[in-house]
C-alpha cells in the first residue's frame, strides 16, 4: 500500500475514476502509449498487496482476475494465492529479474487520497514505492505504475484500510484487470504491425 502517493507525488498523472464509461478503454490507451511497442523486454506487471487488509487487496484482486484471463502478452505476478507484499516483494522482484531478462515491470499498487478522488485510477511514469507513507524501506517497483485510490488518507490510515468497502476494491480491480487485458490484446496486433513493417523496410 502506498499511503500517500496521491497526495505528495506531484509527478504528472492521468487519472480517471473507475466507473467511467471507458475507463477501461483509457487505461488500455495510457498503457499502450508507454510500453515499448517493438522490444524483446517482457512486460511483467507485479501487483501489490495483501487480502489480510481491505483496502490493500487491490494489487491481488486485480492478478488473480488477470490470472483467470490467461494474458498471452504479458506476465503477472501478485495474486491471492501468491500475493506480492511488504514481507516477501524484495525477493519476489529479485526473482522477477532472474526469471526475465531486463523486464520492463508495471507496479500496481492501492493508495488513499483526498475524499474527492477515491475510486480514481491513476497511471504514471516511474516507480510505485510501497510503505513511503507508513515510512517502511521497500523497494520501488517498476519503471511505469498504476494505482487506485481506495479510500481517504490523513487519519488512522491502517483502521481506514481495514474498513474500506470491499465492493469498490472489487469494481476497481474489475476495471484494471479489463484495461490490462484490453491493452495486451492490442498489443499483440500492434507488436506485429511494426514487425512486419520493420521487416518490410528491410527488404526495400
Amino acid at each position: 500500500m502506498n499511503l500517500k502517493a496521491f497526495m505528495f507525488d506531484r509527478k504528472a498523472k492521468t487519472q480517471f475514476m473507475h466507473d467511467d464509461l471507458h475507463a477501461a478503454e483509457s487505461l488500455a490507451d495510457e498503457l499502450l502509449q508507454h510500453i515499448p511497442s517493438v522490444t524483446s523486454r517482457p512486460i511483467v506487471f507485479v501487483c501489490i498487496g495483501t487480502d489480510r487488509s481491505t483496502g490493500d487487496s487491490l494489487g491481488p484482486l486485480v492478478g488473480t482476475l488477470l490470472e483467470e484471463k490467461k494474458l498471452e502478452s504479458f506476465y503477472v505476478y501478485g495474486t491471492l494465492d501468491e500475493p506480492v507484499h511488504a514481507v516477501n516483494l524484495a525477493d519476489r522482484l529479485e526473482e522477477i529479474k532472474t526469471l526475465h531478462s531486463d523486464p520492463y515491470i508495471i507496479g500496481i499498487d492501492a493508495c488513499l487520497g483526498r475524499n474527492k478522488n477515491v475510486g480514481a485510477i491513476q497511471v504514471g511514469q516511474g516507480p510505485v514505492k510501497p510503505g513511503a507513507g507508513v515510512n517502511k524501506e521497500l523497494p520501488p517497483v517498476g519503471e511505469l505504475h498504476i494505482t487506485g485510490i481506495v479510500n481517504v488518507s490523513g487519519f488512522m490510515e491502517f483502521y481506514v484500510l481495514q474498513n474500506t468497502r470491499l465492493n469498490l476494491v472489487m469494481k476497481m480491480a474489475k476495471t484494471i484487470a479489463n484495461g490490462i487485458y484490453q491493452a495486451g490484446l492490442l498489443y499483440n496486433k500492434q507488436s506485429w504491425t511494426n514487425l512486419e513493417w520493420i521487416e518490410e523496410e528491410k527488404t526495400n
